[in-house]
C-alpha cells in the first residue's frame, strides 16, 4: 500500500463532477491511512521556498541570538525553542529522549483576544506571537506563509465537507477564529549518536483537524504507519505537499476516518551531509469554542458516539500539556 497522491485542482475549479471524484479519492484515503499527498493545491511555491531560505539561514544563527526569540509568555507554541528541548512522543505517554529537532512556532496572526475575553482557557491559544526578524525578512516571510496555508487549509475543510456528506461549507463558520500553528522545522546533520529510542521526532499522532507539510529532500524523512503495521518512508515532490488527519477530526468522525502513528526517523549514516532536512508543517485547529461531536453522517442507525462533545480548546489543551519542555 502507497500513500495517495492526489491532484485537488479540479475541486478548487468548481466544477462538480471534478468535485466528487476528488472527494471520493480523499474520503478513500481518509478512511484508510489517514495521509494523502496533494498537487494542484494553489499554493505559492516562490513564497515557500523564501520562507525555507530564510528559516534556514535563522536556524544557522548562534544559540544565544535565537534564544532571543524563545516565548515568555504563557503560551510555548510561539517562537524559538532549541535543539532537543521538546518530545512528541511524550503525548502518548511514552518515556523517550527529546527530539532531534528545533522548531520556530507561530500562532494565528488574527487577533481574537478581545472576542475571547470572558474566556480565560482560550487566553493561551491566541497569545500574541514572538516572530524572529533575523535575517531580514523572515517575519514577513512566514506570515505571508501562514496566510497561504490558512487559505489551503480552507479548501481542504471543504473537499473533507463533500466527502462525509455533508454540505461544503459545513466547517465554514468553525474556522473563522482558529488558533492554527506553523511550525517550522530544522533538522540539523547529526554530530554524535542518537540515545537509545531517539529520533528526529518521536513517533506521534498530531493534535488538532489536519496537518499540510512542505518538506525538504534529504536522508532520515518522513515514515507512516501503515495498515499493515509496517513503517513506510515517503517523500513529497517539489510541488506537493503532505496531508494528514489529526486526532481532532478522528473523533469527529467517530473514528470512521483515521489519525495515524507518523515518525521522523534518523538517518541511516551518522556523517551524512546531505541529511539535514527542513519541515513547515501547519497545524489547523478550529475555532477555540468550536464543538467536536460525531458528525451526524458519521453515526451508523442505533449506535452511540464514541466520544463525548469536547471543545476544540480543550481537545488541544490535553494534548500540548503533555509535549512538555524537556
Amino acid at each position: 500500500m502507497e500513500i495517495p497522491r492526489i491532484d485537488i485542482a479540479p475541486f478548487l475549479s468548481g466544477d462538480e463532477v471534478g468535485k466528487r471524484q476528488v472527494a471520493e479519492q480523499v474520503a478513500a484515503s481518509c478512511r484508510d491511512i489517514g495521509f494523502l499527498v496533494i498537487r494542484g493545491h494553489g499554493m505559492d511555491a516562490a513564497g515557500l521556498q523564501r520562507a525555507f531560505s530564510l528559516t534556514r539561514e535563522f536556524m544557522d544563527l548562534p544559540r544565544e541570538t535565537k534564544d532571543q526569540w524563545h516565548p515568555t509568555g504563557i503560551s510555548k507554541q510561539r517562537g524559538y525553542h532549541g535543539f532537543a528541548t521538546r518530545g512528541l512522543a511524550s503525548t502518548l505517554d511514552r518515556e523517550v529522549p527529546p527530539d532531534l529537532r528545533e522548531t520556530v512556532f507561530l500562532g494565528p496572526v488574527d487577533d481574537h483576544q478581545a472576542h475571547y475575553a470572558d474566556l480565560t482557557a482560550a487566553e493561551a491559544a491566541y497569545w500574541p506571537n514572538t516572530i524572529p526578524t533575523q535575517p531580514p525578512g523572515v517575519d514577513a516571510a512566514l506570515v505571508a506563509l501562514y496566510r497561504d496555508f490558512e487559505k489551503l487549509s480552507g479548501h481542504m475543510l471543504r473537499i473533507f465537507a463533500v466527502a462525509l456528506e455533508m454540505p461544503e461549507d459545513h466547517f465554514a463558520p468553525l474556522i473563522d477564529r482558529h488558533f492554527s500553528i506553523l511550525s517550522c522545522h530544522h533538522y540539523p546533520a547529526l554530530k554524535a549518536p542518537p540515545k537509545p529510542g531517539q529520533l528526529r521526532t518521536g513517533a506521534h499522532t498530531d493534535f488538532g483537524a489536519m496537518t499540510i507539510l512542505a518538506m525538504t529532500e534529504a536522508t532520515g524523512g518522513l515514515e507512516v504507519r501503515m495498515p499493515d503495521d509496517e513503517w513506510l518512508g515517503f517523500q513529497a515532490g517539489p510541488d506537493e505537499l503532505v496531508v494528514n488527519l489529526g486526532d481532532m477530526l478522528a473523533r469527529w468522525t467517530n473514528d470512521r476516518w483515521v489519525s495515524t502513528l507518523h515518525r521522523v526517523a534518523n538517518p541511516d549514516n551518522l556523517e551524512d551531509a546531505m541529511s539535514r532536512r527542513q519541515s513547515i508543517g501547519y497545524f489547523m485547529h478550529p475555532n477555540f469554542d468550536a464543538n467536536i461531536a460525531c458528525l451526524p453522517t458519521c453515526l451508523d442507525p442505533r449506535a452511540a458516539p464514541r466520544y463525548a462533545p469536547i471543545t476544540a480548546g480543550e481537545h488541544i489543551a490535553m494534548k500540548i500539556a503533555k509535549s512538555h519542555e524537556m
